[in-house]
């Protein structure tokens, strides 16, 4: 039996309870131990201080996962410069920090280390995920904005396969379709939502389907296990890689992806 140890780093400008979040699920899986740490995730600094810390406390570093987003305003007409930049910032500089930082502290080997079950890093090993959307490759399913960031996030998984030779680190992405979590969309203010494609009408139950063919949304743990996988030995020869996670949606309507 393993302990294993996840570092949810926030970005210190989401309101969302991380604190609490961690508690949950420490309690409910007793050999994870999961620890709050607020940062800005566009912030070089902040990204150099997190890893710094992580190499302090544990001497090590096997698996770093971006997950960030921002839509972005649904027209051109609406876009602005500083709009683009910050959806770049949210959306690929994130990755790209990851991809320029990471590896360096991946390569770090160590004894064994004085936590429960602990285990000697012996090589040069790790898994770099990047959770992006399938705006990765679709265009004209969102605003520009997003759909140009999202693109550049996939753009630094496919530039790191080079990057990354000989270090013994792999580095590849998520790109989810639709999924539920847990938003109820009665009464949300759908504006924006409504006046990109696809409309905020897919939805729905009934659009959910007849457009994806699973027939339903995904939810947050089914990306979860993706990561997982990628983060661990099983995917050992996979990089570079793109794992749509959309239930079918993009395959059978490629045009019409849901949000």
């Amino acid at each position: 039996m393993a302990i294993t140890l996840e570092l949810a780093a926030c970005d210190v400008a989401s309101s969302e309870d991380y604190t609490s979040l961690a508690a949950e699920i420490n309690k409910a899986h007793p050999n994870t131990k999961v620890i709050g740490y607020p940062y800005k995730f566009a912030n070089e600094e902040d990204t150099l201080t997190l890893i710094d810390d992580v190499l302090n406390a544990w001497g090590r570093l096997d698996v770093w996962v971006t997950s960030s987003g921002l839509l972005g305003p649904p027209s051109i007409e609406e876009t602005s410069p500083d709009d683009l930049q910050k959806c770049f910032e949210a959306n690929s500089m994130a990755p790209f920090f990851a991809l320029k930082y990471a590896p360096p502290a991946m390569a770090k080997t160590t004894s064994k280390g004085n936590y429960p079950n602990a285990a000697p890093k012996g090589q040069k090993y790790g898994s770099i995920v990047v959770v992006s959307s399938v705006a990765s490759t679709y265009g004209g399913c969102w605003g520009p904005c997003f759909t140009m960031s999202s693109h550049a996030a996939l753009g630094v998984v496919r530039a790191g396969v080079a990057t990354l030779k000989g270090t013994g680190v792999r580095i590849n992405c998520i790109s989810p379709g639709q999924i539920d979590v847990g938003v109820d969309l009665q009464g949300f203010d759908m504006r924006g939502l409504s006046s990109q494609l696809p409309p905020a009408s897919l939805q729905s139950e009934k659009a959910q389907r007849e457009h994806i063919g699973l027939e339903r949304a995904g939810l947050p743990q089914e990306v979860g296990r993706v990561a997982g996988f990628l983060a661990s030995g099983f995917s050992s020869y996979i990089t570079g890689a793109n794992l749509v996670v959309d239930g079918g949606a993009s395959v059978m309507n490629p045009l019409t992806v849901p949000i």
